[in-house]
């Protein structure tokens, strides 16, 4: 897992992260991001993470195609990352189950 995030690792992307780190509410990540990416980009990420959020559900491509409007290469990229990737989506998915489960 490491070594896979050792090609991204640099000066610029560290400060990137870091300065993602500071952002403390949804608003402020929209003023970050609308600032740092167009609007083509963050449309692409956002449909990505919905499309992991789907899959993490449970639902099979079809549907996933029909709700977000994205490729099946697309989704299967987003699978793979599931799969094989760094367990970013995984971390997300667990902290995002936690905090709804304490706000219950």
């Amino acid at each position: 897992m490491a070594g896979r995030n050792d090609k991204l690792k640099n000066d610029q992307t560290e400060a990137l992260m870091t300065a993602i780190l500071q952002l403390q509410t949804v608003e402020e990540c929209y003023d970050f991001f609308k600032d740092l990416c167009t609007f083509q980009e963050l449309r692409e990420m956002a449909q990505r993470f919905r499309v992991a959020t789907m899959l993490h559900e449970g639902n099979v491509y079809d549907a996933i195609v029909k709700a977000t409007g994205a490729s099946t290469a697309t989704i299967s990229r987003v699978n793979r990352s599931m799969i094989d990737g760094n367990e970013g989506y995984a971390l997300v998915f667990e902290r995002l189950a936690a905090a709804q489960e304490e706000g219950k």
